[in-house]
């Protein structure tokens, strides 16, 4: 047989049988062309991913100026008129300003062990500082849970994420988490310590790897040599430059110049007022060097710098109103502060009203230097703002953990600042649970952001749905809650 098929329809049906054979070769060349245009495409595309991926990643130098116990309202862009900081203004007015920025407790080490570990404290165990039992025992209504006073080794830092990245890192003025930052990442360590306040800020400082300089050298400037000295030695590498100054805590106590500068505007205020504008104008000073000197070798676009303090102001010396409370107490004078992120070109410029908090440093970092966080539990955000101004969603949750006493000021009139209480912050609503009689604070922040009027009783039924939200990170996180009485105590000796 020839594979021809004859009938009457077809009688050259060997014709046809050949035509069919030739348009079939001539399809499956046309589809073996196709294929292999689609294989080299393929490959061609597989290849410029690889070396998109063999390309480094830009690797953003990072700087964190902390100031201590610098309140909310303390600075000119807030509306503060009585002290300088044109710097910081400047600052603000160059990068985005977060109105609704917190620390993640009303006091310094449980603060910078969030920023550090980016987690909340009931995941590192640093509530206070010192002991967990503050003020008078006799008018504590219950036991304490145990209060680390430091951060604990195993707990990985911001500083051993960005080292592991390639970062040089340095910290510069105040630790207060352990003996040395060198053993948490850091490369370099300058002045950090357990100590929580300096001796002095004048020579002698007695702070580790701080050679005292002359006897009119101030601290606040010191620190801030060292640190622009640190950039220009690593202006060619990625750094991460952590620059916790001690001011503006206790002592209160500030550079002649800048002192006379307040005593000659304003005559008739008192010693410890015009001290303290010194210190915080002092401490706008370091901002503007630290920026000129990223300027100066051209790493403007190339660097983040980060504005922030660690909790609320101090009741005696800062400008606090219209928020209540302050430094120790988890009302907003205690816990909100100023933020301001800048880097020109990648940062959208103006004022942000989203809730962010301290333990969304850590991811935002990570993010920035391309790091790998995985295998870490962090609680916070990464806040990865670009030209079009993303950022955290403004119904998000925040929460505060504070189960221990905190005692009140000398002369303040109260017993306590702070007995142990947990905070809740969702949009505009704020919830405060107290543990020794279980009451309830609501507040609508929008409406009231002085917190004067309590409206737990009067929706109760909002109250009670952030309660079991604020419960139900509590059981999250495993924080521990305060319940057993303390025998000690004398229900007359609060009254």
């Amino acid at each position: 047989m020839n594979g021809s098929f004859k009938s009457p329809q077809n009688p050259k049906g060997h014709l046809v049988c050949q035509r069919a054979a030739s348009d079939n070769a001539r399809s499956c060349l046309k589809r073996l062309v196709c294929g292999v245009c689609i294989l080299f495409a393929a490959v061609m595309l597989f290849k410029q991913e690889l070396q998109a991926q063999k390309k480094p990643v830009e690797k953003p130098n990072i700087i964190l100026i902390y100031i201590d116990d610098l309140g909310w309202q303390d600075v000119g862009y807030m509306g503060n008129e009585f002290i300088d900081t044109r710097h910081v203004d400047k600052l603000a007015a160059e990068g985005r300003v977060f109105t609704n920025a917190y620390a993640n407790a009303p006091n310094c080490a449980p603060s910078r062990a969030a920023v550090m570990s980016g987690q909340y404290a009931p995941r590192h165990g640093v509530y206070t500082v010192g002991g967990s039992a503050r003020g008078p025992r006799e008018q504590q209504q219950l036991l304490t849970p145990k209060n680390n006073s430091e951060l604990g080794d195993e707990v990985v830092t911001v500083a051993e994420v960005l080292n592991k990245a390639g970062y040089i890192c340095a910290s510069i003025g105040k630790w207060h988490l352990g003996d040395d930052p060198t053993s948490q990442g850091f490369d370099i360590n300058i002045g950090g310590s357990r100590r929580g306040e300096p001796a002095s800020y004048f020579p002698p400082y007695e702070l580790p790897n701080l050679k005292d300089g002359p006897k009119e050298e101030y601290l606040t400037d010191r620190l801030t040599t060292e640190a622009t000295e640190f950039i220009r030695k690593n202006r060619k590498r990625p750094f991460f430059l952590y620059l916790p100054h001690f001011a503006v805590h206790t002592p209160i106590s500030a550079r002649k110049d800048l002192f006379k500068k307040y005593h000659d505007r304003y005559p008739y205020a008192d010693r410890a007022t015009l001290a303290y504008a010194a210190m915080v104008e002092a401490t706008d000073i370091s901002v503007g060097r630290i920026v000129a000197a990223v300027d100066q070798y051209n790493l403007t676009r190339k660097t983040l710098i980060v504005f922030y303090s660690d909790n609320g102001g101090h009741h005696t010396y800062s400008t606090l109103g219209p928020l209540r409370g302050g430094k120790g107490e988890v009302y907003e004078g205690g816990i909100r502060t100023p933020l301001i992120l800048r880097r020109p070109g990648q940062i959208a410029r103006g004022r942000s009203d989203a809730p962010v908090i301290g333990i969304d440093l850590f991811p935002t970092f990570a993010a920035l230097a391309g790091a790998n966080t995985d295998s870490l539990l962090l609680d916070g955000v990464a806040l990865n703002m670009d030209q079009i101004g993303h950022e955290a969603p403004a119904d998000r949750a925040l929460f505060w953990h504070f189960p221990v006493y905190l005692e009140g000021y000398v002369h303040s009139g109260k017993t306590f600042r702070a007995t142990p209480c947990s905070v809740i912050r969702r949009g505009r609503w704020k919830l405060i649970e107290f543990f020794e009689d279980n009451k309830l604070q609501l507040y609508d922040l929008r409406d009231d952001e002085a917190e004067t009027r309590n409206l737990a009783l009067k929706q109760p039924d909002l109250a009670q749905e952030l309660l079991r939200e604020l419960q139900a990170w509590q059981q999250k996180v495993h924080a521990p809650i305060p319940h057993e009485p303390n025998p000690l105590y004398n229900p007359e000796s609060r009254e």
